[in-house]
């Protein structure tokens, strides 16, 4: 079997990761693992193992025709039978599926929230749909969904997975108390829900014992994150909250780590909740 994982980034993730963590699975058990990233290298590339086939397109347009023949003569070249785009990157698959029919084209469903869209929201997936050889889902509403709203019939439900690298190299130090940091782990948007987690920190007065906050995923320096940052200092939390951005050493953090939370309003399948399993901390999660 010769299958290629297709993502549109490599920043930090839930859909990057499981992309990289399928790559890296089946290097080892099949003839040909590839990974092909579209849009945006990141964080994640020092994941993904030297026994991996990786292409980066560098695609800039939605009709990149460059990045598309690239993609094209990269399939050709390695005889790919199969196509395993993750997320948004369906829609470049579903643009090689029209200059190269003979490709298998499977589709990955990460987005959690994707239970409360409409077709009508959704147009250029129903219409790629058609391509589809299988969808992946990562939870049972979602494989409710898209046996309802899609036109395909073959939908099947995998958990995700986590593991951590072996080779990974330690570089963040918490800040705060040993014992009493509080960790969650996610980007800095929507909906992950950070205020939540922030208001039930500072109205809690569990600082005043010397818990501390910490929050690592990517920073995008947008309205969000400015109103956490105005949050913390209007307050007076810049002793017991701190923000660090995305970071690639996530056991280390996590072995600093004493309790895991995670508040989004809506998931698919979230990893982070994996690591703090794997990590055996004690988790706080909305539902």
């Amino acid at each position: 079997m010769r299958i290629v994982q297709l993502i549109d980034s490599l920043e930090a993730g839930g859909a990057e990761r499981m992309a990289v963590n399928y790559a890296n699975e089946l290097a080892c058990q099949i003839d040909f693992s590839g990974l092909v990233v579209s849009r945006k290298e990141g964080l994640l590339c020092e994941l993904v193992s030297k026994n991996v086939n990786y292409l980066f397109l560098d695609r800039r347009s939605t009709f990149a025709l460059k990045a598309l023949f690239r993609l094209k003569s990269f399939v050709k070249t390695n005889n790919i039978e199969i196509i395993h785009a993750h997320g948004t990157s369906f829609f470049l698959g579903f643009l090689l599926k029209l200059v190269f029919f003979r490709i298998k084209l499977v589709w990955h469903d990460h987005l959690g929230s994707r239970i409360n869209q409409s077709r009508l929201q959704n147009l250029v997936l129903l219409l790629a749909s058609f391509f589809f050889s299988k969808v992946i889902v990562v939870n049972n509403q979602l494989k409710e969904w898209v046996s309802t709203k899609l036109f395909t019939s073959n939908v099947e439900f995998i958990p995700n997975f986590a593991f951590f690298d072996p080779l990974e190299i330690a570089k963040t130090n918490l800040k705060g108390v040993q014992g009493k940091r509080i960790t969650m782990i996610a980007n800095l948007k929507n909906p992950k829900n950070h205020f939540y987690a922030l208001n039930s920190f500072y109205n809690s007065n569990i600082a005043l014992e010397g818990w501390s906050l910490h929050f690592v995923g990517k920073d995008f320096n947008d309205e969000y994150s400015n109103l956490l940052k105005e949050f913390i200092f209007k307050n007076k939390l810049q002793n017991s909250v701190f923000l660090y951005g995305a970071q690639s050493d996530i056991k280390n953090i996590l072995s600093q780590t004493t309790i895991g939370i995670l508040t989004s309003t809506a998931e698919g399948f979230p990893v982070t909740l994996l690591e703090y399993a794997i990590m055996r901390l004690p988790i706080v999660s909305s539902n």
